[in-house]
């Protein structure tokens, strides 16, 4: 009989321990730093100018958070222009901030789809990450385009999609919609910035996560410096 109840407490022991570890195992679904790829395509001022289904400084700061999220966190990241010389000119500053062109090898196309140009493609596809994540001008278009190439070739794919705009509202939410239904996953800035850190004892990334907050991250930024100087937290 006491054998029995010994031999009962261990199984709900190890039940138990085995609940604790599983309930600490994040989801293999969340982002985090070696399990994707970032692509940034066309953050650029021709693209910038017909933009308006989001507020230009907006989508500047939300460019500026997802580009320095990735540097942050050491992410593989490639940056795409689009007949930069000839008509888009330069990349938004807050790209160039965390990837200069003179280091990052820009990758520039003529085509429309990042995916159909054999450098841009060669890039993304050579960092060997089959869980993508892209951000960038127009939404309905260069973002839509590799969007669907990709998951038609098996790859997971994630759209920051307040890091992408459209010349309109409804160009902008249809292309989402689009993409959703194909497969890809919403996410915003923010959110990608939080989910690479996940933990605030995560010391080495804690400053350089909550500096980049505060420069860009809007009212969530200034509670972040609030607390910082009102609570010395």
């Amino acid at each position: 009989m006491k054998g029995t109840i010994m031999k009962s407490i261990g199984i709900v022991a190890a039940t138990l321990l085995s609940t604790a570890l599983y309930a600490q195992k994040p989801s293999p679904q969340l982002l985090n730093p070696s399990n994707h790829t970032l692509v940034l395509i066309d953050n650029e001022g021709q693209m910038a100018f017909a933009t308006h289904s989001i507020a230009i400084d907006q989508l500047r700061n939300n460019t500026a958070i997802v580009a320095g999220a990735s540097k942050i966190f050491s992410v593989p990241t490639v940056v795409t222009t689009v007949a930069e010389r000839s008509f888009s000119g330069p990349v938004f500053p807050e790209v160039s901030e965390f990837y200069p062109k003179e280091t990052s090898n820009y990758i520039d196309r003529t085509s429309m789809n990042t995916w159909e140009d054999v450098n841009a493609h060669k890039a993304i596809v050579g960092k060997g990450k089959k869980r993508l994540v892209f951000a960038g001008l127009w939404t309905s278009v260069c973002i839509v385009g590799p969007t669907l190439s990709a998951i038609s070739e098996g790859y997971e794919v994630f759209v920051i999609t307040d890091a992408c705009g459209d010349v309109s509202k409804e160009a902008h939410d249809m292309a989402i919609q689009r993409m959703i239904m194909a497969g890809a996953k919403p996410i915003t800035s923010i959110q990608y910035l939080l989910e690479l850190q996940r933990d605030w004892a995560r010391s080495n990334t804690y400053k350089p996560v909550t500096d980049l907050v505060k420069k860009y991250g809007g009212a969530y930024g200034v509670g972040i410096l609030y607390a910082h100087d009102m609570l010395k937290h």
